[in-house]
């Protein structure tokens, strides 16, 4: 049995495709089951949905073989954005993209609060990713963990800036805010279990060369 963790939304549409090109089919919506272990079409292969941010985990203690996590949450996981932590990350499936970015109020003057040596105050649920980030450029930041309505933070004065993922960003815009700074761009990767990828050798491998042949351009 090979063990898939997912977490819902886009991530999982847009894996769909990839398992599709597998011979893979989930049989239930996840967005009308109730169920966290959702059957597919193959006898020797199951999805389960988890939160985007314990994909990592259940991969890398064996809860799931095989599994697909965003760069932003695989770098938190680990701590760096060079670590791997034992977990193997064979490929980047190039889906769910976006971007990294620092966004400020518009009448914030980010360029002279970011002189070097200076120190500001950042709210985001990427703690790892805006610690780096900063670091490098040799400014001094105050972290605020926060874990929704990252929005908020600049327009109430909780924080100078905010460190978060953005698509559109039409939701920075609504609220008035800019965005400064590009960190990263964000797609996700599969990530497998070392000790599963021995054990379940060819079953795995298959898998593997099968994203592999449908990974979008």
């Amino acid at each position: 049995m090979i063990t898939l963790a997912l977490s819902k939304g886009r991530i999982f549409e847009e894996t769909l495709p990839l398992l599709a090109a597998a011979g893979i089919q989930v049989l239930e919506d996840p967005e009308k089951s109730r169920k966290l272990i959702l059957p597919t079409n193959r006898d020797d292969v199951r999805v389960v949905l988890v939160r985007a941010t314990d994909v990592p985990t259940y991969v890398q203690h064996g809860g799931a073989d095989i599994g697909v996590a965003g760069k932003d949450v695989l770098i938190e996981h680990t701590g760096s954005q060079e670590g791997s932590d034992g977990l193997y990350q064979p490929l980047d499936l190039n889906i769910a993209k976006c971007r990294m970015s620092v966004a400020v109020r518009a009448d914030f003057d980010y360029a002279a609060a970011v002189k070097q040596g200076s120190r500001i105050r950042v709210a985001t649920k990427y703690t790892a990713i805006a610690r780096e980030h900063f670091a490098n450029k040799g400014v001094h930041v105050d972290l605020i963990k926060l874990y929704g309505s990252m929005e908020l933070a600049p327009l109430t004065g909780l924080a100078d800036a905010i460190v978060d993922l953005v698509s559109t960003g039409n939701t920075l815009k609504a609220n008035k805010l800019v965005e400064v700074e590009e960190i990263m761009q964000i797609s996700s990767r599969l990530v497998v279990n070392q000790a599963s990828l021995k054990l379940k050798r060819e079953a795995i491998r298959a898998v593997i060369q099968a994203f592999e042949s449908a990974i979008p351009q």
